[in-house]
């Protein structure tokens, strides 16, 4: 299945917008041509991505407590989780909104081996959270998704990460993809020869989810919580 998605073409592949890749460790430059390069609302700075495939997997942390029902699953089930960690140059940020992109890769999926429901060889899922009074200094943001989809539909094989201002103004972003004929560092998500790509038979290279929840909706939200900052409601 990888090798249908590795026939992209070369236009396709230039169709791609680029995303500048963030010189981690030093202020970086925006990561569009359109977005503001001066300013404070500039100065973000995204010191760690997330990391692909079993990297991005943990088992639950364990609460103590009492349970009428007892466990219903005798063995730890890893949840699929994405970390950020960025830095601020300013004494308070207003807004900063986080869009994730997402492709999990089905033949990597833990209690579905070989695929018997048939489903596409790749699972894409976004969403965006919004942190608001945001302090000068390091800071995390991360969304999670359930165990049952990583055991369903797979690990993350391809990551995009864009980092707007409350204006939709583009200060930060980049992506890294361990899927042939995905280029890292591309706004892979924007382009349709990719989204839209078919397999033999016509079904759909990538099937379109939902479940990709903000940390804090999730048990993850008791961990390290003061390296997250409120997310507007």
């Amino acid at each position: 299945m990888n090798k249908k998605l590795m026939m992209m073409t070369a236009m396709a592949l230039a169709a791609t917008m680029v995303i500048a890749a963030p010189t981690r460790g030093k202020k970086p430059a925006a990561a569009d041509d359109d977005a503001p390069t001066t300013g404070k609302e500039a100065k973000i700075m995204l010191d760690q991505f997330p990391k692909l495939g079993r990297q991005s997997t943990l088992p639950a942390p364990s609460l103590q407590g009492g349970s009428i029902v007892g466990k219903c699953y005798t063995k730890p089930r890893n949840w699929i989780v994405l970390e950020a960690k960025y830095t601020t140059f300013v004494k308070w940020q207003d807004q900063l909104t986080f869009t994730w992109h997402v492709l999990l890769e089905t033949k990597t999926a833990t209690e579905n081996k070989g695929n018997k429901e048939g489903l596409a060889p790749y699972s894409y899922f976004t969403t965006s959270v919004t942190y608001q009074n945001i302090p000068q200094g390091s800071h995390a943001a991360s969304v999670c998704l359930h165990p049952s989809y990583l055991e369903r539909f797979g690990e993350a094989k391809a990551i995009g990460l864009v980092i707007t201002n409350a204006k939709g103004e583009i200060l930060q972003g980049d992506s890294e993809s361990e899927i042939n004929g995905i280029v890292k560092h591309t706004k892979w998500w924007e382009n349709q020869d990719i989204m839209n790509k078919q397999q033999a038979d016509g079904k759909p290279m990538i099937e379109r989810r939902q479940g990709l929840m903000d940390r804090s909706k999730t048990i993850w939200a008791l961990v390290n919580p003061n390296d997250y900052e409120q997310v507007a409601q």
